[in-house]
């Protein structure tokens, strides 16, 4: 059998760009379709001069191309956007990972709330599948319409379910407190993100409504198996490239301590080749995980406040975007769940 093509839509930002990166060694696929407004005309190897040996060209977005070439498209591209690119690529047979927010949220108006938008393409909420496989892989196998999680949701959401589902710690309380590299915010010339405004500077923002927070209360009352997830996010910009860290602070429940804790995770994740426990009161640390697919969890317990602290580290471009992409669609097409992955 040949290698399943693929085609990156939105292939110039940086989650295209690491999409570049990891597909072009993954040893199932092919890539066969690389999309840019702004780069049109110019092969792969031109805008990015580390893979200067290659040659794909990048093309005018265009559905009737992308379907003739691909049997699965990433979509990166801003929310609002991909949609208009999913609806019709489904309808021609393409099996669609879309690494915007368009799809992960259920309810259409909390939606519209977040991010000031009337959902584009309502009737395919019900169908995306969200995009977390260490939570949703069966029906992420059967799935043709995949809605990534986001970056920070992954560094909360790995962490915390497991303690949520076996009912270890209270569902009100809960607080993650994370740090974002500058990669985080998209490729784009705006004053917060060049050197001299984010170099020597550590500062929160979207302390208040931040678009990725109803996701993450959307998927933590899920595994809770509760209405509703009130909490608190606090994001925070620091000067790296890439790279997240989140401290997730949770009351424990009677008798719950960091052994409790960490025989919880350890059920959860030894069998899950991207996410690394750890042990001896060691807390996770983003140099142990950038480039690669890896989600790094540790714990402790304070007794005088009854608080139990995670600690998760990613990369905000690969588990977080296009690795955990990457690693659903191995998922999709029955490929070994590493492929193309460390």
């Amino acid at each position: 059998m040949g290698k399943t093509r693929v085609a990156i839509v939105g292939a110039s930002g940086y989650s295209g760009e690491e999409l570049l990166r990891l597909l072009l060694v993954h040893p199932d696929v092919e890539l066969t379709c690389i999309t840019s407004r702004k780069n049109a005309g110019k092969t792969a190897g031109e805008v990015f001069p580390r893979y200067m040996e290659c040659k794909i060209p990048f093309t005018m977005p265009d559905v009737d191309d992308i379907a003739a070439k691909a049997d699965y498209a990433f979509l990166a591209l801003p929310h609002g956007l991909a949609s208009e690119f999913a609806e019709p690529l489904l309808e021609r047979g393409v099996k669609v990972i879309d690494i915007s927010a368009d799809f992960r949220l259920r309810d259409k108006e909390i939606y519209t709330e977040y991010y000031n938008v009337t959902h584009p393409a309502p009737g395919l909420l019900k169908e995306a599948v969200y995009g977390q496989p260490e939570l949703y892989r069966k029906q992420i196998a059967k799935a043709r319409l995949v809605a990534c999680a986001g970056c920070y949701p992954t560094s909360i959401l790995l962490p915390a379910s497991p303690l949520l589902r076996d009912g270890l710690v209270e569902n009100t309380g809960i607080e993650a407190i994370c740090l974002s590299g500058v990669t985080g915010a998209g490729r784009k010339v705006a004053a917060p993100y060049i050197f001299p405004e984010c170099n020597e500077s550590v500062k929160p923002y979207g302390v208040v409504g931040h678009r990725h927070l109803p996701e993450i209360e959307q998927e933590l009352a899920v595994v809770a198996g509760v209405p509703k997830i009130v909490m608190n996010f606090i994001p925070h910009l620091i000067p790296v490239n890439r790279g997240i860290h989140s401290c997730v602070l949770m009351y424990a429940k009677n008798g719950v301590d960091a052994a409790v804790v960490l025989k919880c995770l350890h059920n959860a994740y030894d069998s899950e080749r991207f996410v690394r426990v750890l042990d001896g009161g060691q807390l996770a640390d983003t140099k142990h995980v950038t480039m690669t697919n890896m989600c790094e969890i540790g714990c402790a317990y304070d007794a005088r406040t009854n608080r139990i602290i995670l600690s998760s580290a990613i990369d905000n471009l690969t588990k977080g975007a296009s690795g955990q992409a990457i690693q659903n669609m191995n998922i999709m097409a029955g490929f070994p769940e590493t492929a193309g992955l460390l």
